[in-house]
């Protein structure tokens, strides 16, 4: 084979021909990239150091070890002249030493992205509206959809999990009220000296034809409306780089949120917004999300256990009886805390690890003030000993509607 020149451009556009054809716009280490470099025909000793400095170090690199042309207007090898001093090495593997090369602004230097299809979660049991959002996204029509609920219900979770069974790209954007156009959108980045431009999660998302969550979209601020022509599935222009990004087919938003972006007046959400209502009107579908029924809470913990191969169920009944009264008195507005789903799985994990069913459920409380984790455990003991809870309430009116015998004890009016 016809062996090339190292300084000239036809050595370096054969390298990265060879690395197109082996790895496309994916990853690849430098052990495959010394074998691209073997495969061009050249001596790897003599002509290694030379393609990691100028090449790959320079314009490649995403993360130590890890190199990618994908989407780098900087990598064009046929392009680049590139001055390099260099010195007589004592070793055939050293890297070469260069002269300064002065800072530049690259435009549409895209992130590097393997692989956005989540992992399917072994323990995770598919309930309430996951049907329903699996039949909006396997459309692959763009149809906003806003998941709200309180905390700790599985919003999240589920659309992971639906984008894992459909195996579908699924990118998550978690909001502050620091959140912003560039957090979103993108920006430059200082990038191995080099200002870049760099894609935010949503144009990511727009590119591949992903799935965008927004998850807890009520704590954004007005910053949020960057996203409005995106939100009704039309192409958005990043003014910073000159260009129009058109969403790929398949590209959807699911936003997730405790309130319905109306604020909480109850103050159990600090921090969340009113939500501009032209915003909250280009959802198409908004669904609220209860906890799950007692058959499925108690499936779910179920799951969990089975995972350590334990079986708890008697202690799984108890803890959804438990939760579930708990969460009626917090409807009538009797309590103020609540038990939800996490928390319960947060329980089924303590007792893995330590084994006591008591210490377990006291861990679950310790958040909570005094008052309430006396109140909750109190609750759990009677639900652990059988107690009937109504019994419990009736014996508990009647002690209160006790009649008062002794005229003289009662307070005249």
């Amino acid at each position: 084979m016809k062996k090339l020149d190292m300084n000239s451009t036809a050595t370096r556009r054969a390298f990265k021909a060879e690395i197109d054809k082996l790895y496309g716009v994916g990853a690849f280490t430098l052990e495959q990239a010394k074998s691209a470099l073997v495969s061009c025909g050249e001596d790897l000793k003599s002509k290694w150091p030379a393609i990691y400095k100028i090449v790959l170090k320079r314009h490649c690199e995403v993360e130590p070890g890890l190199f990618s042309f994908a989407g780098n207007a900087a990598v064009s090898i046929e392009a680049s002249k590139v001055e390099e001093k260099q010195k007589t090495l004592e070793s055939d593997w050293e890297v070469l030493s260069e002269a300064p090369v002065k800072p530049k602004v690259v435009a549409n230097a895209a992130p590097f992205i393997i692989n956005l299809i989540p992992k399917r979660d072994p323990q995770y049991v598919s309930w309430g509206h996951f049907k329903d959002i699996k039949t909006v996204l396997e459309k692959r029509i763009f149809y906003p959809l806003f998941v709200t609920g309180l905390s700790g219900n599985g919003k999240t979770s589920m659309i992971r999990e639906v984008c894992a069974k459909l195996k579908r790209d699924f990118v998550r954007v978690n909001i502050t009220v620091e959140t912003d156009e560039d957090d979103l959108l993108g920006g430059f980045r200082l990038v191995n000296g080099e200002t870049v431009w760099q894609d935010g999660p949503i144009i990511v998302a727009m590119r591949t034809g992903a799935v965008a969550l927004i998850d807890e979209i009520d704590l954004a601020s007005h910053k949020i409306m960057c996203l409005q022509p995106i939100m009704e599935g039309q192409p958005i222009y990043l003014k910073k780089i000159n260009e129009v990004v058109y969403p790929k087919p398949g590209f959807n938003i699911v936003a997730t949120a405790n309130t319905k972006g109306k604020g909480s007046e109850d103050g159990r959400f600090m921090g969340t917004n009113i939500l501009n209502e032209a915003f909250l009107d280009r959802f198409s579908a908004t669904f609220y999300q209860e906890y799950p029924s007692a058959a499925y809470e108690a499936k779910i913990l179920k799951k969990q256990f089975s995972v350590h191969d334990i079986q708890e169920d008697d202690f799984v009944d108890k803890l959804v009886k438990w939760a579930d009264v708990i969460r009626q008195s917090y409807k009538e507005g009797a309590v103020d805390e609540i038990i939800t789903t996490r928390r319960l799985i947060d329980i089924t994990k303590s007792f893995v690890i330590f084994g006591d069913k008591m210490k377990s459920v006291v861990m679950c409380l310790e958040r909570f003030d005094t008052e309430t984790k006396e109140s909750f455990s109190d609750l759990y003991t009677k639900v652990d000993a059988g107690v009937s809870l109504e019994d419990d309430v009736e014996s508990d009116d009647t002690e209160d509607a006790k009649p008062i015998e002794n005229k003289d004890d009662q307070v005249p009016f």
